[in-house]
């Protein structure tokens, strides 16, 4: 596929990047090489392979949950820390206008 500086100015322009005109010239050849070895992918056989989300084996690492009720601190510890409380609350600033 033959990339035009016009194509180049195009994918800038979307991705909403200002190029000089030498950087335009300058990412032509890439551009095309990219959209050639792309093309190349596109018409390898794939029908027999299966989609795959990673190409090595992987199981998840996952522990069961296990409630630790004081793992923090009691709720009285952690309302210390606050700058202000309003009984078993935080209490906060209003922030709707």
């Amino acid at each position: 596929m033959k990339i035009t500086k016009k194509d180049v100015e195009h994918v800038a322009r979307l991705a909403r990047l200002a190029l000089s005109e030498d950087e335009k010239a300058r990412y032509t050849a890439p551009l095309e090489s990219i959209l050639e070895y792309i093309d190349k992918l596109n018409k390898v056989d794939t029908a027999h392979v299966p989609p795959t989300s990673h190409v090595l084996p992987m199981s998840n690492v996952w522990r069961e949950d296990q409630a630790e009720p004081n793992r923090l601190g009691s709720q009285t510890d952690i309302l210390k820390n606050a700058p202000e409380a309003e009984g078993p609350f935080f209490k906060v600033k209003k922030v709707i206008e």
